[in-house]
């Protein structure tokens, strides 16, 4: 089965950092643009960030914007999101999705989805 999944999610006092990781399951990362979503109780899914499938060209929401880095190594086949300065406002479930249908891509449409990771960042 072809699927993607998150990890790393874990609790951080608000000022932290986290790194959270996206890894493919059943086919190679390499060819696909990946991008990062959030899903906050009672709030609707919102992009974070996306990448291209060479790394070259990145995209942030502005609320992750100079906090947020995505990144992505594909001889390990996985994408990152090296989480920065973390808000209370930054706690949701995050996902990551691959997208074949361009080198550069980030819109809502992917290919494949995670089943998510829990950031809660708290005091």
């Amino acid at each position: 089965q072809l699927q993607l999944k998150e990890s790393g999610g874990n609790l951080v006092h608000p000022g932290g950092s986290l790194m959270i990781s996206c890894t493919p399951s059943g086919f190679p990362l390499e060819y696909y643009a990946i991008g990062w979503f959030r899903q906050a109780p009672g709030k609707e899914r919102e992009g974070v960030a996306c990448i291209s499938s060479d790394g070259l060209t990145t995209h942030y929401a502005d609320p992750v914007k100079g906090r947020f880095t995505i990144s992505r190594d594909n001889a390990r086949n996985t994408a990152y999101l090296q989480m920065d300065s973390l808000k209370s406002g930054d706690t949701a479930v995050y996902f990551c999705g691959a997208a074949a249908k361009a080198d550069w891509y980030c819109g809502f449409d992917y290919d494949y989805w995670g089943q998510g990771t829990q950031v809660t960042v708290s005091s």
